[in-house]
This record gives C-alpha cells, sequence and structure tokens, in this order.
C-alpha cells in the first residue's frame, strides 16, 4: 500500500509536436478529398457519412463533459490528473454543431435526403406521396419545431460545456473549494438536462432516419455506444501523452481505472443492444422486426463483427487485472473499440439512409480519417491552454497516491 508516499506534482505544460499536428493535416487533406469525391459521384452517399461522423465525434465531445460532471457530482478523486483529457475533448462540440448547421442548411435546401420524413408530400392526404405514419407523426417531426429543439439543446450543451471547463481553469489560479463547488451545482443540474436533450437529439438525427420504426431504448444505446467511444479516445490519449512524457503521475492504478470503464460499459452497451433486439425478435411485429432484417439481410458480415469488435473481444482482453494495467494492451482494445463504435454507427445509420447497396469505400473510410484529423488537431491544440496536471485542485495529493488492489 506504500508505493506512493513521495510523489512530485507539478505543471506540465503541453507543446504540439510538429509530427502529430502533420498527421492532423495530413488526415483532414484525406478527409477533403474524400468529402469532394463523395460530393461528385453520390451525394447522397456523401450526407450519409458526413451525419454519421458529425454524430460519432458530437458524442465522444459530449461525453467529455458528461465524464468531468459525473467525475464532479461523485467528488471523485482518482480521474483529476488527467481531467484536462475529457475537458479538451469537449472543445470539439462547436465544430459538430456546425457540421449538424450544415446538415440541416443541407436539407432545407433538398440537396440532402436522408430525412424521408423531410419530403415534399409526405404528410399532405392528397399527394401521392403521402404517408400516413409519417402523417401522424408530423406534430413531433417537422423541420421548425426540429430546428427549434436543436437550437436550444446545442446552446444548452455549449453554456454548460463552457462554464464547466471555465470554472476548472480559474482552479488553476486560485486552488481551494470553492470552484469545485461550484462545478458540483453545475454538474448537477446538467446531468438530467443531458438526458433529456440527449434522448432528443438521438431520435431527431439518428431514430427519424428509419421514421415507421421507434425503439423506447434508442437513446440509451447511443449514450452507451458514445460513452464507451470516449472512454477509448481519453484513455488512448491519456496513454500517448504518457509515452511522450507528460502526466507523469499517472499510474497503473489509473489505468487499471480506465480499464474496468471500458470493461464494464462494453458489457453495457451489449445489454442495450440485446434488450432492444430480443424485445423486437420475440414480439415479431413487421413494422419492428424490419429495421432488423434489413440489418441482418444486408448487413450481415457487419453485424456480426460489430457485436465481435464492441463485445466478445474487450470482454475477453480486458478480463485479467494485467491486462487492464498493460499499457499495450489497453491501446490495442480502445483503437479497437474506437473503430468498432464507428462500425456500430455505419449498421444504425446506412441501412435506413443509403440502402442494400451501401458499402465501406473511400469515401467511408476518408471521411471517417478527415474527421479524426480535426479532432486530434482540436484537441491537442486545447490541452496546450492549461498545465496538463491541475495542481491546485483540492483532490490533487489523493489522485497522485490513488491505488487500486
Amino acid at each position: 500500500m506504500g508505493h506512493h508516499h513521495e510523489v512530485a506534482v507539478h505543471e506540465e505544460k503541453f507543446v504540439v509536436p510538429a509530427r502529430l499536428r502533420n498527421i492532423a493535416f495530413g488526415l483532414m487533406g484525406i478527409g477533403l478529398v474524400a468529402i469532394v469525391t463523395g460530393l461528385m459521384t453520390d451525394s447522397h452517399r456523401f450526407w450519409a457519412n458526413f451525419l454519421l461522423n458529425n454524430w460519432y465525434f458530437l458524442g465522444v465531445a459530449l461525453m467529455g463533459t458528461l465524464f468531468i460532471a459525473t467525475q464532479a457530482v461523485t467528488n471523485a478523486a482518482w480521474s483529476s490528473g488527467f481531467k484536462r483529457v475529457p475537458e479538451a475533448m469537449a472543445t470539439f462540440l462547436p465544430y459538430a454543431f456546425a457540421g449538424f448547421g450544415i446538415i440541416i442548411l443541407s436539407v432545407l435546401m433538398h440537396w440532402n435526403h436522408t430525412y424521408h420524413w423531410t419530403h415534399e408530400g409526405i404528410t399532405d392526404p392528397t399527394s401521392p406521396e403521402y404517408d400516413a405514419i409519417i402523417a401522424a407523426k408530423a406534430g413531433y417531426l417537422n423541420l421548425p419545431f426540429m430546428i427549434g429543439r436543436v437550437v436550444v439543446i446545442f446552446a444548452l450543451w455549449y453554456l454548460f460545456s463552457r462554464a464547466i471547463r471555465k470554472n476548472s481553469l480559474a482552479e488553476d489560479l486560485q486552488g481551494g473549494m470553492h470552484t469545485l463547488k461550484r462545478n458540483k451545482t453545475l454538474s448537477a443540474i446538467f446531468l438530467p438536462v443531458f438526458a433529456v436533450s440527449w434522448a432528443m437529439a438521438s431520435w431527431d438525427f439518428i431514430m427519424s432516419i428509419d421514421t415507421h420504426w421507434f425503439s423506447t431504448i434508442f437513446w440509451v444505446y447511443h449514450f452507451a455506444a458514445a460513452w464507451v467511444t470516449a472512454i477509448s479516445i481519453m484513455t488512448l490519449t491519456v496513454l500517448l501523452l504518457r509515452r511522450a512524457g507528460y502526466l507523469s503521475i499517472v499510474s497503473e492504478h489509473h489505468l487499471h481505472d480506465l480499464g474496468k470503464f471500458m470493461f464494464a460499459f462494453s458489457i453495457f452497451w451489449t445489454y442495450i443492444w440485446l434488450s432492444q433486439f430480443l424485445l423486437i425478435f420475440y414480439a415479431n411485429i413487421p413494422e419492428e422486426s424490419i429495421y432488423y432484417q434489413e440489418r441482418w439481410e444486408h448487413f450481415k458480415a457487419l453485424f456480426w463483427i460489430n457485436l465481435i469488435i464492441n463485445f466478445i473481444a474487450p470482454f475477453l482482453l480486458l478480463m485479467t487485472r494485467g491486462a487492464k494495467r498493460n499499457e499495450t494492451m489497453m491501446m490495442g482494445v480502445a483503437v479497437l473499440l474506437i473503430i468498432g463504435k464507428w462500425i456500430d454507427l455505419y449498421v444504425g445509420i446506412m441501412p435506413g439512409a443509403v440502402g442494400a447497396h451501401a458499402h465501406i469505400g473511400f469515401i467511408e473510410i476518408g471521411m471517417f480519417l478527415g474527421f479524426i484529423g480535426l479532432f486530434m488537431f482540436v484537441v491537442a491544440r486545447s490541452l496546450t491552454k492549461a498545465s496538463l496536471i491541475p495542481v491546485k485542485h483540492p483532490y490533487i495529493k489523493e489522485f497522485a497516491t490513488h491505488e487500486v488492489l
């Protein structure tokens, strides 16, 4: 129990290495080529991929703030030493908001036909395009109301995220318990706001692609997926920073805790996935089962790969205590889950947005790499704004001596 009696806690300033910047710009370049290729060859496929990647990284950024909030309300000390990483992830939110602004504009301009419920005449009983099921949902699914909801939701997310980050940075100057208590109060308000707003955003942007179909736990499923992705990216970032000589006070004990998060929430994601699937499977109601029928018939390989990468692999690889303390193993599982959750989202979006002929090619891979490059650049730049180790955090000494048996 006495491994960490004397732990030096000092400020660490992150400097973005030229290599990292070059990699980020290189990936963004690939993404730009993929975007141009998509727009010139298949705009339908392009918009579906643009939505996929925007939603993926919106979730990751928002979960950065959610992680900070959950740690604040639980008075957690174990994560205080690397909280700059989820805070930096959250600074991607405005970029994701801009992406969704482009998506909404594209729908209004009739460039983007991803959302069937926005099509002309769909709710008009005199139109040959009339759809009675969509018309029955028009009280909620209409563009003015949807845009209003999205503006309010994004504004709330941004304001909470910015306020929590601002208090955290103020702590570096002031120290003491004041900013910590203020963030605890803010976080306690943010959590229920997040739950309701995330549910609505997942209905609006993702579930409404398959307009006839619905699931009552859809938003929980998307929360689980985004949360696992964010934990994986956070873990990978912490490990890469350690290898670059930063975060010197992060030990194998902190790594063990991050490993437990990845392990536990991979199982939670599977539990929600299976709950949604089994309820629909044994009820066998045509308008519900069509969702899985499409994916089973046309995306069978990805359907199984999704389960293997997102559940079986992390379950087996992270089961032992030693695996969660092994840097190489943790990095490997983190990368696997980052890719796996993209595949999960692909299987969720593409059958409804593009149809049975959807496939993974240069447009899909290139756009994902482009978004990764932009995300890397934004996060790396944010990490330079403050000390990587919040030396005046009231729990930093407890963090430095944290042990997991």
